[in-house]
Parts: structure tokens; C-alpha cells; sequence
């Protein structure tokens, strides 16, 4: 996505690391994992299971089979294999348990990350100057599927959520409902590797988040389905290991999930991402329709050049909160050569002439460039560092993710939008000379994606956690000065997309409070 006149060379090392990163195992390309202890939960949420949930239309719509009695010989020899297995653990167990801890929804976010980063490859140019997309059809076919840019890591972040979510807000109402004792309290003598909590143990929470989120991801990631898979029984093992559940309360929570995510992804489906790279006929119409209205349009500046920029429908895909984008689109930006334009210009002018020590390295933190999580995932990664800060469970947890990454996909959409009907130049195209410290992303400049992403995000942060208000906003703010210490955005990008982050996030909290989790 990061562009200049060196594309073409530097393109060709992307390609080659590419093919090294996707061809090798993924656990040994991947990032090691950031440690956390596992905690005791700050509250359990019992009522959890009447909350309402995002897609899912009745909390019963995934059915479970009713578990064993728990003075049943079933459920004692259940027990026992627990034991057995338990007292046969090795040294790996230990660390395997205590890696996914007892609130695994932090380590399948992290994951998460982990393959936006590792599938966010923009496809190269081929020998003839021409450039092939990656075929969902064909994955493994080079350019390798999905190129995981901003706008499609925000949605695989969100589906996600929503499945980890609603699947949860499921597994509490029937844990309550069947009210299978926590293993401890059934048996004393089950060693506890982790600390416990008084939620009834049937479905298994951490099997529901497994089975989710591996069907999500591998709707999402197709090539990583087997790492995916061996994630996900690790996981479920040490569910077992742990002496947190035994096997039927696993099983159930499988099934669970499963069953919700493939709910979930019949909405993904139909959502209008697979339309959302268009053909150039229809990239020059929305160019053309543009400078029709405006007297403007933006042009791709790589070498070769690209015919379509990114995603231009992905300003069509469907929300998951905002009724209309054209309500919280921008105004019109100013007029190339205006006052407001020349002011604009002249300050990048000047940063690009005159940049701090400071300015650079916010511009290089926040550039989230090629195999980056992408903007989307630097704000997980604040979500993931709050939620291990404030105790939350998995369900609670799961609910941080959801409509976080439900504001920042519908932000991203609404940015995208404005993108396109507006068309308007970049900086580099714009002012005669001009030159920046990034490279210039592959689609149109109004509004600023990262101020959009970061505001919306930053809105719901702020909303969940009240007393981490000045420090999100701040970094929402300093988000959207990077693009203008970077050179690729102007200053009226990037306010025009923090004040439309908000707006958009603002529909994603009337959701929220209307979920009954306060």
C-alpha cells in the first residue's frame, strides 16, 4: 500500500519476503507472545447470558445438548480421565496452559494481529508492468489471498469480534441455565493450574472462543487453516490440562461456537467485500464522476502505474451501525489552490523542510505500513492491553473487541466512501515538488483513514473504559498529526477524519448501551 517511484525495486524484495513469510510454518514467522499472567476476573458477569446479542437473532439459536448430571457416573468418570491426564502433564503442558491462561480471547486477538500483519503484502507489478489481484478462488496461487490492507484487516477484526461476542453471550446463558458446578467446586481434588472463577463450567468458555475464532480465521486466512486447527486443539487441551473442564464441557463449547461463527460468516458472505476491488472501467467512472463535480481527481503515482486504487467500493460494504454514510460524510474539501489549500500545503512544506526529531518518529510509529497489523491492529493491541489492565473475563473481553472493531470497520467504510466520491489528490500529486518521509498510499486523500480508524476506536475506549479517556484520545490525535508529519495527508484530512471517526463511533455506543451489559 506504501508507494513512491522506487516501488517497482522495492515491490520485488516484498515479493521475495512474501514468499519466504507464506511458504514457511506459521508459528515460526509469527511474533512471540507477549506475556501476561493469568488473573483472577475483576467480575463474572452472571447475568452475561441475557445480554443481547450482535447478529445472532435468539440466544438459543445454536443448540447444545444437555449436560450430564453432576452426581452421574458420567460426569465422576469424566473427572477421573481429567485426573489422569492432569497427573500425567509435562513441563510443555505447563507452559502451553499458562500461555493461553484463562481468558484465551486475548491470545486469539493476538493471533489475529499476528496474520494481519503477516498476509499485509501489497501485490507486486509483474515483469510486463501489469499487476494480478489474489484470487479468493485460489489462495495459494501468487499473489497470495488475502492482501490483508487496512480496510480488509478492520473487517476480518470484526467478524471476529462479533462471533467471539455472540457465541460467548450464548455459552453464559446456558451455563447458567444447566448451572454445571466450576470443576473445583465438583472436586476438590482437581489440581487448578490456573486462578479460578465460580462460572458454571458447562460450555466451556475458552472452547467457544476457540472454535469461533478458528472458523472466522479460516474463512478469513484460508491458507492458515491447519495453524489455525493446531491452535485451536492446543487451546481445548489446555482447557483440560488446567482443571478448569472436563471433556464434555469442551465439546460443547466447540460445537458452540462453531455454530455461531458459520451464522456469523453467512453475513460476511453477502456484505459486498467481494466487490469491493473494482474492475478499471469502474475505477474511471468514479475518477470521472469526481472531476464532473469537483474539478479534481487523484491519480495513482507508482511505477507502474496502478489501474485501481484500493478497494474503491469498499465504501459500499455493509455497516454494521451507521444507517446512513452519507450523514456523516465530510463536507467538501477545499479547493485545490485556495487559501485553505495553500495554508494546508505550506505547512507539509515547511514539516517536510524543518521535521523535529519528534515528528519523525510519530510519523514512522503510527505508519502501520506493509507486514503491520495495519491501524486497525495498533488499536487491538491498546483493547487487549486494557482489557489484561482491568481484569476483564472472556465475555467482557469479548465485548471490547466487538464493537471496537464493529466503530472501526463502519469507520473505515465511511472513510472509504468519502475517499472515492471526493477523489481527491494526494500531497505528492497536488503540490509541484513535494516530497514527504513516507511513501504515499494507492487511493484517494480525503479523509485520513488512520484519523478515521483511530477516532472511532478511541471513542469506544473511552466509552469502555472512562478513565482511559485522555490517554486514548491523545493517541487518536497524535494518529492523525502522523499522516501530516509523514507527508501523505493535509491537515483538513486529517480533522475532517477524526470528527467522522466520532461520529460514526457514536453509533456503535447506542448499540452498546443498549446491550444490557451496565
Amino acid at each position: 500500500m506504501i508507494i513512491n517511484s522506487h516501488f517497482y525495486k522495492s515491490t520485488i524484495v516484498l515479493t521475495m519476503f512474501a514468499i519466504i513469510m507464506i511458504t514457511q510454518g506459521c508459528e515460526k514467522d509469527l511474533p512471540r507472545f507477549v506475556a501476561f499472567e493469568p488473573y483472577s476476573f475483576s467480575n463474572v458477569d452472571n447475568n452475561g447470558g441475557t445480554w443481547k446479542q450482535v447478529h445472532m437473532t435468539n440466544v438459543e439459536q445454536i443448540k447444545i445438548d444437555i449436560p450430564a448430571a453432576p452426581d452421574s457416573d458420567v460426569y465422576k468418570n469424566e473427572i477421573a480421565s481429567a485426573k489422569a491426564a492432569i497427573s500425567s502433564m509435562t513441563t510443555d503442558d505447563e507452559e502451553i496452559i499458562q500461555y493461553w491462561g484463562n481468558n484465551p480471547i486475548i491470545r486469539w486477538n493476538e493471533i489475529a494481529r499476528e496474520l494481519a500483519a503477516k498476509y499485509n503484502l501489497i501485490p507486486p507489478p509483474n515483469a510486463d508492468g501489469t499487476y494480478t489481484l489474489p484470487d479468493p478462488a485460489n489462495p495459494g496461487k501468487f499473489p497470495y489471498f488475502p492482501f490483508a490492507h487496512p480496510p480488509y484487516a478492520s473487517r476480518a477484526y470484526a467478524y471476529l469480534g462479533v462471533a467471539q461476542f455472540d457465541a460467548l453471550i450464548a455459552a453464559w446463558h446456558y451455563k447458567y441455565k444447566f448451572a454445571r458446578p466450576a470443576l473445583y467446586k465438583s472436586d476438590a481434588t482437581v489440581k487448578q493450574s490456573l486462578p479460578t472463577s465460580d462460572t458454571p463450567s458447562y460450555p466451556s468458555d475458552g472452547a467457544v472462543i476457540a472454535a469461533a475464532s478458528r472458523e472466522i480465521f479460516s474463512a478469513m486466512f484460508p491458507l492458515e487453516k491447519e495453524y489455525l486447527k493446531e491452535k485451536a486443539e492446543e487451546s481445548k487441551e489446555a482447557l483440560l490440562l488446567s482443571g478448569l473442564h472436563v471433556q464434555s464441557d469442551i465439546v460443547a463449547g466447540d460445537s458452540l461456537g462453531r455454530g455461531i461463527a458459520k451464522v456469523v460468516l453467512q453475513r460476511a458472505a453477502g456484505d459486498g467485500m467481494k466487490s469491493a476491488q473494482t474492475p478499471k472501467p469502474i475505477s474511471d467512472s468514479i475518477k470521472n464522476a469526481a472531476f464532473t463535480r469537483f474539478g479534481w481527481k487523484w491519480t495513482n503515482q507508482e511505477t507502474p502505474e496502478r489501474p485501481v486504487g484500493l478497494t474503491p467500493f469498499f465504501g459500499k460494504v455493509k455497516t454494521w451501525s451507521v444507517p446512513d454514510l452519507v450523514a456523516v460524510r465530510p463536507p467538501v474539501p477545499p479547493a485545490i489552490g485556495s487559501s485553505e489549500f495553500i495554508k494546508a500545503a505550506d505547512e507539509l512544506k515547511n514539516i517536510a523542510k524543518n521535521i523535529t526529531t519528534d515528528q519523525r518518529k510519530i510519523a514512522n510509529w503510527w505508519s502501520d505500513g506493509f507486514n503491520t497489523t495495519t491501524p486497525p491492529g495498533h488499536w487491538n493491541k491498546f483493547a487487549s492491553d486494557n482489557i489484561i489492565k482491568y481484569k476483564y473475563n472472556p465475555l467482557r473481553s469479548a465485548r471490547v473487541f466487538a464493537y471496537m472493531n464493529m466503530a472501526i470497520q463502519d469507520a473505515g467504510i465511511s472513510c472509504w466512501e468519502t475517499k472515492y466520491y471526493y477523489h481527491y489528490p494526494r500531497p505528492i500529486e497536488a503540490i509541484p515538488g513535494f516530497k514527504g518521509i513516507l511513501g504515499t498510499p494507492n487511493f484517494p486523500s480525503y479523509t485520513s483513514g488512520h484519523s478515521t480508524f483511530s477516532a472511532a476506536a478511541a471513542a469506544i475506549l473511552s466509552y469502555i473504559f472512562p478513565n482511559e479517556k485522555r490517554q486514548v484520545d491523545e493517541w487518536a490525535i497524535e494518529a492523525a498529526e502522523s499522516r501530516i508529519y509523514g507527508g501523505i495527508h493535509y491537515r483538513f484530512d486529517s480533522e475532517a477524519g477524526l470528527e467522522q471517526g466520532r461520529k460514526v463511533a457514536a453509533f456503535t455506543i447506542t448499540k452498546a448501551m443498549a446491550d444490557g451489559a451496565n
